[in-house]
């Protein structure tokens, strides 16, 4: 299956805690660096589970951007409709967890991937819509979104990567014309911001521990128990979950889709990576 991703590419810098994380002091513990961004974690895991990925960004003009798209290419993207701006940083995400690898909050510098505008993806409208899917994040401003939303003919998956930019993907719909996507992802603090929108063939909700939530357009809601698992870091489970969702395309049942998802997902956060390269081995 061909997938078009939509959205952002960025450093990850992760700290970790060894014991108990105490606020506003120092903490021993590790420091990684990464390459990470919701749009980019979601097109390797594609990539991992063995679907052609192309993937669509604004890089920014500093180091950090070639070693981003040297690995990009190295897992398999295809870059051709990416561009480089040499004004701009690269996207960075700097996240703390503790001492069992849940997130407690983070820091997101992504104004190179805000660039992304309406003008420049018509630019590349016809290859985008050559895609079986899309999927798109909401690094993007609402005004780009909307745009997606209403000139993408393939399947639209949205994922609403955080509380404060779950808003854009609702503002996004009010201003369009369609009003309509195939499928969005959230967890339970982002379904604040995104508990009234509708006209949705699929909702996907992250709810921990206690699994995935699933409403189909008909209002059916469909609690899916979370897989037994030993969490090692929980930043990029929910970018698994949706590409694994992505993968079981529009054909498979809601059931179908939200097992593989949570496959996904389970093999992601048993990772000190956000994305665990074994998911190329995942029995689905």
């Amino acid at each position: 299956m061909k997938v078009c991703v939509i959205g952002g590419a960025n450093v990850d810098i992760t700290a970790t805690s060894r014991e108990r994380f105490i606020a506003r002091d120092s903490n021993p513990g590790t420091v990684r660096l990464s390459f990470g961004g919701v749009g980019r974690n979601i097109a390797h895991n594609l990539a991992l589970l063995g679907d052609e990925v192309c993937f669509v960004t604004r890089f920014g003009g500093d180091a950090f951007a070639q070693m981003l798209q040297v690995s990009c290419r190295e897992i398999g993207m295809d870059l051709s409709l990416c561009e480089a701006c040499a004004a701009l940083p690269s996207a960075c995400f700097a996240s703390f967890n503790d001492c069992c690898g849940e997130m407690l909050g983070g820091v997101a510098d992504m104004v190179v991937t805000e660039s992304i505008s309406k003008e420049w993806l018509a630019a590349r409208l016809a290859q985008i819509n050559a895609a079986d899917s899309v999927v798109a994040d909401t690094n993007l401003l609402p005004k780009t979104l909307a745009w997606i939303i209403d000139n993408v003919t393939a399947p639209l998956y949205v994922d609403a990567v955080s509380g404060p930019k779950a808003g854009r993907l609702r503002k996004a719909l009010e201003i369009s014309t369609n009003k309509r996507l195939y499928a969005f992802k959230c967890n339970v603090l982002e379904l604040d911001s995104l508990a009234s929108v509708t006209g949705f063939t699929r909702r996907f909700v992250t709810r921990g521990a206690e699994g995935l939530e699933v409403t189909d357009s008909t209002g059916r809601t469909t609690l899916y128990p979370a897989l037994p698992c030993k969490v090692r870091n929980t930043t990029g489970g929910g970018d698994a979950l949706l590409a694994g969702v992505v993968h079981a395309g529009i054909g498979a049942s809601v059931e179908e889709a939200a097992r593989i998802g949570l496959l996904c997902a389970r093999c992601a956060v048993e990772s000190d990576e956000a994305v665990n390269e074994e998911l190329k081995n995942l029995e689905l």
